[in-house]
């Protein structure tokens, strides 16, 4: 009974289909209201199926069950046999849960914050088909319906992210979000492919039963796993190929926590912990991810310090955290770094949506120079946002501190981390809680800095509710990972551990609790200095971030001006291939293909003018003609 209730996986990603063909081939009939309710219903029912089926799955009590469920044949080629298939076990179950429910409140949210936009059916239509894409992402059973999946939620991140397309800033960051991207997702797909060469499938099941027979440190795999990391540096935003996401802002808001909060952005998260088998016979590629997760981290929140729009704030902060993700990943903390992903999801995407609603509240306003004062106007918003801020900071008792501490401590523990990763993370938890109330400070307090004729105004209960949901969320989302330290049983570790590769046994290591203890008091009180930091520059002594800036400007402006990596790939990149489409242009379009159209019909010109004194109008000539002819075909007769 409950294994055929598991076969109906196929109905989550269905469900949102639907809303996607009616919003978009009948939209505008149907009118706003009913678009709405048919886009946010759908992801409610898909809901309601992922929670039921997860039910089901504890219900079974069996640690590590899998279940697959194939819906038709796709291909047959030889020996390529896929099909569309999906797979039901602890990891996709909690990330169908996950998605459908924060994009149901997402959806929600948009009927307000999109209410009397000419393109309300055209939005709920595109978010309804990402929401089915990253579906197919997480459900897939094999890396070939992942890519689909993967290329999926990388076109309709086009479409949601230059949704404005009219304003050019809009359309150039679409763009620059779909080609980053591509980038990355031309090494998934070299990965992939080096997966069938070397495994004969593309299905997770028949390719992991398969790795018995590889050794730590074998070559082929090794090169798979760094190509395959290739994707997920270019999809969850991590050093090289950042640069998408904060231009991403361009979007509407609830684009902007769709994409950051539960979505796109955590794909190269997921398909790192799916692959989680490959991965622990690479640690030199568990390197490379530990590295770059812990470079990114600290790099992006060195940014946050000094951004003045309150999205870009939240975007470099997410980058962040999904460096943290991964330094979880790369030492191994596979359950660690999707249980960050998970409280992530709740406060990132709470932390977005309360900034569309600061800036409903001051007709779209983005600068926090022109904020402030607005804590007792807004107060549904102020109170949600400080509990969001709050959770990403790691204060006890909310989700964020239970996540990052484990994960900090794993990052410590392991053996394929150690103090000097577990210091980064420390000091980027630091800087997490100082920009996070920076924000909130300059938003909130002091002196309303509006500018004329601005009224602030708390924003409609459409969008207020889903705020609340995830304030709850946000509080109560970390206790199903309470560490045995604190009288715990760790569920969440429990729940997924079965469904991910665990270090070989002569890499595991043992710490003491009171180690444990002792470095989760620092990574608190880290946290409660960087609080008391912002609370002292931009309450207490607001004169002091300038006299610091001043100070100490160069430092400031690289971190004010994003260290110039734009500005750095515009001359490197973006500039040499420009020159370079303009020479291949002049050679071979103009030279070669229109030197080659152009000579043929000047050659026909120039015979032509030739020709044409031949046909002078005198008989006497066309006589001659004749006779001349006549004696050519003659001679050639007789002396051929």
């Amino acid at each position: 009974m409950v294994n055929s209730t598991l076969n109906l996986v196929w109905l989550i990603p269905l469900f949102p289909l639907i809303g996607f063909l009616l919003n978009g081939i009948f939209g505008r009939r149907l009118g706003d209201k009913a678009v709405g309710i048919i886009g946010s219903g759908v992801m409610f029912f898909s809901f309601i199926v992922s929670g039921y089926l997860l039910l089901n799955y504890l219900g079974l009590h069996q640690t590590g069950a899998e279940f697959h469920t194939t819906l038709f044949n796709w291909i047959s080629v030889a020996d390529l046999q896929l099909s569309v298939s999906f797979q039901v076990d602890s990891l996709s179950l909690m990330m169908v849960v996950m998605i459908t429910g924060v994009a149901f409140l997402i959806h929600v949210y948009s009927i307000g914050y999109m209410n009397g936009d000419e393109g309300f059916a055209r939005f709920f239509a595109y978010m309804n088909l990402f929401s089915f894409m990253m579906l197919i992402l997480v459900l897939s059973d094999n890396y070939i319906l992942m890519f689909l999946g993967w290329e999926g939620v990388g076109l309709c991140s086009y479409l949601l992210i230059g949704f404005w397309y009219e304003d050019d800033e809009n359309a150039s960051a679409g763009k620059k979000a779909f080609i980053v991207n591509r980038i990355g997702d031309f090494g998934f797909l070299l990965g992939a492919l080096l997966i069938f060469v070397t495994f004969g499938s593309f299905q997770y099941s028949e390719i992991f039963s398969q790795l018995e027979g590889y050794s730590v440190g074998n070559g082929t795999v090794t090169a798979i796993t760094l190509l395959l990391f290739v994707g997920a540096i270019g999809k969850s935003a991590q050093l090289p190929l950042y640069v998408w996401l904060p231009d991403a802002m361009a979007g509407p808001t609830p684009v902007s926590a769709l994409i950051h909060a539960a979505t796109m952005v955590t794909a190269g998260v997921y398909m790192v912990a799916r692959s989680s088998f490959l991965y622990v016979l690479a640690p030199a590629s568990m390197t490379v991810i530990a590295v770059v997760g812990a470079a990114t981290a600290l790099f992006a929140a060195s940014i946050a310090l000094t951004q003045n729009d309150i999205k870009k704030v939240l975007a470099y902060s997410t980058i962040s955290q999904l460096g943290y993700m991964f330094l979880a990943l790369g030492v191994g903390a596979f359950s660690a770094g999707m249980f960050h992903l998970l409280t992530h999801a709740f406060f990132k995407g709470l932390m977005f949506l309360a900034a569309g609603s600061v800036m409903h509240a001051l007709a779209n306003e983005q600068d926090m120079r022109f904020m402030g004062g607005l804590r007792k106007k807004i107060p549904k918003t102020f109170i949600t946002f400080l509990i969001g801020a709050l959770a990403i900071s790691g204060i006890p008792g909310l989700s964020g501190f239970f996540s990052k501490d484990e994960l900090l401590w794993q990052v410590y523990s392991s053996p394929a981390g150690g103090i000097w990763l577990w210091l980064v993370g420390a000091v980027t938890a630091g800087l997490t809680a100082f920009y996070m109330f920076r924000l909130i400070f300059l938003t909130f307090y002091g002196e309303a800095r509006w500018k004329p004729d601005t009224i602030a105004h708390e924003s409609p209960n459409k969008m207020t509710l889903p705020l609340i949901i995830l304030a709850l969320l946000s509080v109560i989302g970390g206790y199903v990972g309470v560490p045995a330290l604190l009288g715990g049983e760790n569920r969440i570790h429990h729940y997924l551990e079965a469904n991910l590769a665990k270090l070989p046994d002569d890499f595991t290591t043992h710490q003491s609790h009171l180690m444990e203890f002792t470095l989760m008091g620092i990574s608190v009180l880290i946290a409660m200095a960087g609080i008391f930091l912002a609370y002292v520059f931009y309450v207490k002594r607001k004169e002091l971030p300038d006299l610091l800036a001043a100070k100490f400007k160069r430092a400031y402006n690289l971190s004010f001006n994003k260290f110039y990596v734009d500005e750095l790939y515009d001359y490197l990149f973006v500039q040499r291939l420009i020159t370079i489409s303009k020479w291949l242009w002049n050679i071979f379009d103009v030279r070669l293909v229109d030197g080659l159209v152009n000579g043929a019909g000047q050659l026909i010109m120039v015979s032509g003018r030739r020709l044409k004194k031949v046909q002078s109008g005198l008989v006497s000539g066309y006589a001659l003609s004749l006779f001349l002819g006549s004696l050519m075909m003659i001679g050639y007769y007789f002396f051929r």
